[in-house]
């Protein structure tokens, strides 16, 4: 029987895109950028396939969560679109899968050298850390795989976040599509190079399906929240078992990791109200 592959993509690492007004709907070159978003995504599903996946479910995770265009979809991916998703980048995961992709990911908020770096939301989160550990969107979305015991085999993005993976993750295999120069520039492969290989790499990482582990965190699970403003922090302990750190911090901790990620994500969403 062949493998079952989960796809988190995202558009900030994507080949070619480098400022926000290609990751915004309504601005210069975003839907050209979704076109970009949805060929990565391709490449990662035919080297999947090549690897011997048979079934692939695709979640697109930037924004609003309605980026890829499903008409020009790999026709043997299935396509989960839309928002809100109560997990988010990982809506769709359980325990059935084999394998994760994380495509056109990008670095945690405060990296050097990173295009457009940001920990979920660029207007409410400092910094996320788990158990001490500082982390990223990579690191957040590999440890819901982890709890339904599915392994991170492979991660697309620029030279900041692919670094970020293997330090993190260890054993994953990585595409660097792009050397961050800064914020908003990079030097960046031509984009048919970058999908060729994400396709190769997707396709060794499912062969060597066997050599990775699922990336997990021990109970007690503690999360600290750092938010961009004071009021953020204070509006995010209405949320019960949540505690006030600093004046920036607040501190939540559970057994379980997915209600520490529920937690995280309603806390985030109502510093959001905050924002103007």
């Amino acid at each position: 029987m062949g493998f079952k592959v989960f796809i988190s993509a995202d558009l900030e690492g994507v080949c070619g895109v480098v400022h926000s007004d290609q990751t915004n709907p309504g601005g210069r070159d975003y839907e050209r950028a979704c076109r970009l978003m949805t060929m990565e995504v391709n490449a990662a599903v035919e080297g999947a396939i090549q690897g011997g996946a048979e079934e692939i479910v695709v979640n697109d995770s930037h924004g609003s969560m309605r980026n890829i265009i499903i008409e020009e979809l790999h026709p043997k991916a299935k396509l989960i679109t839309g928002s809100p998703k109560i997990l988010s980048m990982m809506a769709g995961i359980d325990e059935t899968f084999d394998a994760v992709f994380f495509i056109g990911y990008h670095a945690k908020f405060g990296s050097i050298n990173a295009i457009i770096d940001h920990t979920i939301s660029g207007s409410v989160v400092r910094d996320v850390s788990i158990n001490g550990l500082s982390v990223g969107e990579v690191g957040i979305n590999a440890g819901i795989a982890g709890y339904y015991k599915v392994p991170v085999v492979l991660v697309t993005g620029d030279s900041a976040v692919t670094d970020e993976a293997k330090k993190l993750l260890g054993n994953v295999f990585t595409v660097k599509v792009k050397e961050a120069l800064g914020r908003y520039s990079a030097l960046c492969l031509h984009p048919s190079e970058a999908r060729e290989l994400i396709k190769s790499t997707a396709k060794r990482a499912l062969e060597n399906i066997d050599s990775f582990s699922p990336f997990t965190f021990n109970p007690p699970i503690k999360l600290n929240l750092t938010f961009m403003n004071s009021a953020m922090a204070e509006l995010a302990t209405m949320i019960p078992d949540v505690r006030r750190v600093d004046a920036l911090t607040v501190e939540y901790i559970s057994d379980d990791y997915l209600k520490c990620f529920k937690a995280l994500r309603s806390m985030i969403y109502l510093a959001s109200t905050l924002v103007r």
